[in-house]
């Protein structure tokens, strides 16, 4: 997939007039790549859409418009874009309440390393974690880790024939498993070349 450079974003003054149609259209296909694990874990896999409207709304929140400053928000987001042998996602951990939060966090020390993927046919494979900065301190983890799934060539191709997709946690205090809608599977088939 494409890395996004300064010629596929939006001046300030064109991403103000479309905005609000721009930001329905994000979360409409951000949706559709949304995969819930259990009640308080969530994959938001990105994409070359989903981290463009990240840059716009950084440039907007910031008032960058000078070229250093755009290449500095690209630079933040592209390693967010899948290349098109993996999927990319952003891991949540959701809990409503603060104080169940704050408990749930230290119970789940190392969650990150227990997240996988399996296209069917083929073997699981784990979440590569928090490539940029470690996340988690002894007592706890973060509510907020960014994954990396490397697919083999023949998930790849299973995956582009239809096969179905299934993702989990295989944590002792967080066991739970999932197959992908197909609306998910569709939209991640189109990150893979």
């Amino acid at each position: 997939m494409q890395k996004l450079a300064r010629e596929n974003l939006y001046s300030l003054e064109k991403y103000s007039a479309i905005r609000n149609d721009f930001r329905n259209k994000v979360i409409e296909h951000k949706k559709q790549r949304r995969v819930p694990i259990g009640a308080h874990a969530v994959l938001y896999f990105e994409d070359a859409l989903t981290m463009q409207y990240q840059v716009q709304e950084m440039l907007r929140l910031e008032r960058i418009f000078e070229a250093d400053g755009i290449q500095e928000e690209l630079d933040v987001y592209n390693p967010l874009i899948p290349d098109g042998s993996n999927w990319k996602a952003t891991f949540m951990i959701e809990y409503d309440d603060v104080e169940e939060r704050k408990k749930a966090l230290a119970r789940l020390t190392g969650i990150e390393q227990t997240v996988w993927l399996q296209v069917e046919g083929c073997n699981t494979v784990f979440a590569i974690a928090n490539e940029d900065l470690d996340r988690t301190a002894p007592d706890k983890t973060s509510a907020v880790h960014f994954m990396r799934f490397e697919l083999s060539p023949e998930m790849v191709a299973a995956v582009k024939h239809g096969a179905s997709i299934s993702a989990g946690i295989d944590h002792a205090a967080y066991r739970e498993k999932t197959v992908l809608a197909p609306e998910a599977r569709n939209s991640l088939r189109a990150d893979l070349q």
